[in-house]
């Protein structure tokens, strides 16, 4: 449909001020842009010397000298002023998501003269916290002092970034013009992956039953295992050895109860492993991300000698390296899962992953977590057992509530 003339005067009229606007920033961060009051002084200056010019009047000479000068100084002493400050960012650190994250800032006047009416912005590197950028008016530095800022903002999203430069900007000392400049201020903040609070989880209790020798095929095996101390009772589920129902329970609650074995694997190795192939949908890799740190740390605390592993780190173990690897994990750009899977290292371990076909190659003993669009998953050659993740948690829920509760179901064949 073609535009009206009014649409296109109203767009030309808009381009002009885009263009106007940019070219006075450029200014600003270059040299110095008048404020409103230094544009009037200009004009009032550019009049008195125009009357000169016709009435050669020695008195009007004078007063649009002066003028002149004052817009000099006026125009030339703001970028001075801000070349003696610095900024120092202390070093931040690391919080987990949701938690506030708390960032300290110098602004150190190494100059000789008091600095005044500073207008300090330091922006936020993107999507960190819904707050883009934060902003203060400090009135005074006096000479060789400092003044400290610290804010907090309120993380969103794990991961790693990068402060690069505060901006401070002035019209000091005759507020007639104003300049703009970037000090560096570098320094890198940490958002660690959310930890769920993991109750239980057979996906990781059961490892190592496909590989122990010791099975409760029968009583003398059961009367003589150290791991069948009875951890819990639960409702009977078809395919439940009868010798394991609780019968007082059972006729209390009108109902088969089941006792769940404590299973002795203090000592066991294992690797958490993160599949960083291309293919994740991006709600599900977070959700994989936040997996891999809460079963890690329930595997260690079920005292198994846990550790990481990703195609880009290779294995990480202590407590601070695997949230840093994970707070910066990202999806690459390998396409499929036998170009990562051939470094994996040579023990069981739990696959988090968005393919049901890499599961065929994993070490025997291990276990998988599928991240899956349908409800039925097809596993060829199956040699382990697992959990498919069907449902997607809301981006915006940080506790993960759906994710929690699948990683606490009882696994089936």
């Amino acid at each position: 449909m073609p535009k009206s003339p009014s649409d296109r005067l109203t767009m030309t009229k808009t381009k002009k001020k885009s263009k106007l606007k940019r070219f006075l920033q450029w200014l600003e961060w270059r040299f110095a842009t008048p404020e409103f009051i230094g544009g009037m002084y200009t004009f009032f200056t550019l009049f008195f010397f125009m009357a000169a010019t016709n009435t050669l009047a020695g008195w009007l000479y004078v007063i649009s000298g002066v003028s002149f000068a004052l817009l000099i100084v006026g125009a030339v002493m703001p970028k001075r002023l801000l070349a003696e400050i610095a900024v120092v960012r202390s070093p931040i650190d690391p919080v987990s998501v949701g938690d506030d994250l708390w960032i300290d800032l110098i602004i150190q006047n190494r100059g000789r003269t008091e600095k005044r009416l500073l207008e300090v912005r330091d922006v936020l590197p993107d999507n960190l916290s819904h707050i883009l950028q934060q902003e203060v008016v400090v009135e005074v530095i006096a000479p060789l002092q400092e003044y400290r800022w610290r804010y907090e903002a309120k993380t969103t999203k794990r991961g790693v970034f990068l402060f690069r430069s505060t901006e401070i900007a002035t019209s000091s000392p005759l507020g007639l013009f104003r300049s703009r400049r970037a000090c560096p201020s570098g320094q890198k903040a940490i958002v660690y992956p959310t930890v769920l609070p993991l109750e239980r989880c057979p996906l990781v209790d059961q490892l190592g039953n496909d590989t122990n020798p010791r099975q409760y095929s029968d009583d003398h095996n059961y009367s003589n295992a150290t791991e069948g101390l009875t951890k819990t009772l639960r409702p009977y589920r078809w395919g439940d050895p009868t010798r394991l129902i609780h019968w007082r329970t059972s006729a209390k609650f009108g109902e088969l109860r089941v006792r769940e074995l404590e299973v002795t694997i203090g000592g066991q190795e294992v690797a958490i492993a993160l599949d960083t192939s291309r293919g994740w949908q991006p709600e599900a890799f977070e959700e994989a991300v936040v997996a891999a740190a809460s079963l890690y740390f329930y595997a260690q605390k079920s005292k198994l000698s846990v550790r990481l592993w990703t195609a880009e780190t290779g294995i990480v173990q202590s407590d601070r390296a695997v949230l840093e690897t994970l707070a910066a994990a990202n999806v690459s750009d390998v396409a499929t899962q036998v170009d990562i899977l051939k470094d994996i290292p040579d023990l069981p371990v739990v696959w988090l992953s968005h393919r049901n076909d890499s599961v065929a190659y994993l070490p025997f003993g291990s276990r998988w977590v599928l991240w899956q669009t349908s409800a039925k998953v097809t596993v060829p050659n199956q040699r382990s057992l697992g959990l498919t993740i069907e449902t997607i948690s809301d981006p915006n829920d940080a506790s993960y509530k759906s994710l929690r509760s699948q990683l606490q179901e009882y696994l089936t064949p």
